[in-house]
């Protein structure tokens, strides 16, 4: 016991296996999932759009894109959607021709198991499989440990961006992806 409360084993990454996401597939569960993972963003006062997003929000931005699913069993353990060229908006600081990866999600009782650097690498290969030799992403500038957590993955900030969906800047990072 700590502090009077139980210990909880923390899941492992053993049997956690990713796949795309296929028809049959539960929107409404992936829905739930971002929610729970970006449920701390919002109780900071960082309201990230998949915080609130709706199932139909959720299944728009699945066809944007290759959404990956990570699966214990049937239990959904964590997602990233990306695509290669991103199409983004007029003005936002991107090169052309840039791959991007948008709802990056653990559930939190996997957090600290290393689930969202696999992801991460995850989407870092298929956008180089897709033929972009750089990766864009954007999150808020108030969250400063998510930021210090791209950036130690080799993202360098380049810009700033304002979305209509979210109550924050956002700092627009990039990386080079290697080459081969």
């Amino acid at each position: 016991m700590t502090n009077g409360r139980p210990v909880t084993a923390r899941p492992t990454l053993d049997n956690v296996i990713a796949r795309r996401f296929i028809e049959g597939d539960s929107v409404e569960d992936l829905t739930r999932l971002l929610h729970r993972a970006y449920s701390d963003h919002a109780a900071a006062g960082r309201v990230f759009f998949a915080s609130y997003q709706s199932i139909e929000d959720t299944a728009s931005r699945l066809e944007r894109g290759e959404c990956w699913l990570a699966l214990r069993g049937t239990a959904l353990a964590g997602t990233v959607t990306l695509a290669a060229p991103y199409e983004a908006p007029d003005g936002y600081p991107a090169p052309a021709g840039a791959g991007s990866f948008w709802q990056l999600a653990v559930d939190p009782a996997y957090r600290g198991t290393g689930l969202g650097q696999r992801l991460l690498a995850l989407a870092e290969e298929r956008i180089a499989v897709l033929g972009a030799t750089e990766v864009v992403i954007d999150t808020s500038v108030e969250a400063i440990e998510l930021v210090g957590w791209y950036r130690r993955r080799g993202y360098d900030p380049i810009g700033t961006w304002r979305w209509d969906v979210t109550n924050y800047e956002s700092v627009v990072l990039l990386k080079a992806l290697p080459a081969g």
